[in-house]
């Protein structure tokens, strides 16, 4: 059985409307009101500014300009007794070989690229691995002439050593230790030098007797011209040749028979042809006058 009760509408939380009378002189004016449902009702509240944030790439770093590279510097070698500019090239890893040097050194070298003393300075730039520049026509020109220049000197240097040697008498020229003597003496310098007793010393010791001689050649060459005669032993002896055959073996470094010997001996040295100072400065002496030096002789002489 249904319950009795007093049944109401229900309560709506909707705005309310009404009529609100505003009096203006006698007429009245009906206007809607709005109000809200609930007391609690608040009013939105507006929503809050973002403030925008403003991000600012850090400033890229300066990079530092790359310093160039220096240039590179030069060094110099100081020449001693038994270089020449090939062989200085060759220690240098110079690629252009003594030409190159010889044009980078050519006012202090002089006309004859052949003629170089112990103590002169010369400049090697530091990474010599790089090729030297090409030689210009005018560069070309000037060693041709150097070159024929130095070959005439060298010609006539051996026709004038001829001459003196066949004009002078033999009785003149000093023989045994007593001549030797005195001129050991007076090529002897202030400072005694010493010298290894092995192929180089020896080697190093002629090349400083032949430059007080005036006789060309280089440690190059003479080194060269020894191993390939003697293989460094100073009492090699050839006993199968025609020399041989004839009573005059060839003996010592550089493979000098008896008359060669005599006939080139040096002044200051040793007459005992198996020497190895003595037999090395005759020799080259004998190649001065025959071939020019020791340096161009490169098979038997």
């Amino acid at each position: 059985m249904p319950a009795h009760g007093k049944h109401r509408r229900p309560r709506r939380n909707h705005v309310s409307r009404g009529l609100a009378l505003v009096g203006t002189g006698g007429a009245a004016l009906s206007l809607p009101l709005i109000a809200p449902a609930t007391a609690g009702a608040a009013t939105p509240a507006a929503a809050p500014e973002i403030a925008a944030k403003t991000f600012t790439a850090p400033a890229a770093a300066p990079v530092a300009a790359k310093a160039p590279a220096a240039p590179a510097a030069a060094r110099t070698y100081t020449v001693v007794s038994g270089d020449s500019l090939s062989l200085i090239a060759h220690k240098k890893g110079i690629q252009g070989g003594w030409k190159s040097l010889y044009r980078a050194n050519q006012s202090a070298v002089g006309d004859n690229p052949s003629l170089i003393h112990p103590g002169l300075e010369l400049t090697i730039h530091r990474g010599s691995a790089e090729a030297a520049p090409a030689p210009t026509k005018k560069q070309e020109k000037t060693e041709r002439k150097t070159t024929a220049k130095a070959k005439k000197s060298s010609t006539d240097d051996r026709a004038s050593r001829s001459e003196r040697r066949a004009t002078t008498p033999a009785s003149d020229a000093p023989t045994g230790a007593s001549a030797a003597a005195p001129a050991a003496a007076a090529a002897a310098p202030a400072a005694v030098t010493q010298y290894a007793d092995n192929l180089d010393g020896w080697i190093r010791q002629s090349l400083d007797i032949m430059a007080q001689h005036g006789i060309p050649g280089s440690y190059e060459g003479i080194h060269r011209n020894i191993m390939r005669e003697s293989s460094g032993n100073p009492r090699a002896i050839n006993n199968w040749d025609i020399n041989a055959v004839n009573g005059t073996p060839s003996k010592g470094l550089l493979q000098v028979i008896e008359p060669t010997f005599l006939a080139y001996h040096v002044p200051g040295t040793s007459t005992d042809l198996y020497d190895p100072v003595a037999n090395i400065t005759a020799a080259c002496n004998y190649a001065a006058d025959r071939y020019g030096s020791i340096d161009n002789v490169y098979g038997a002489y």
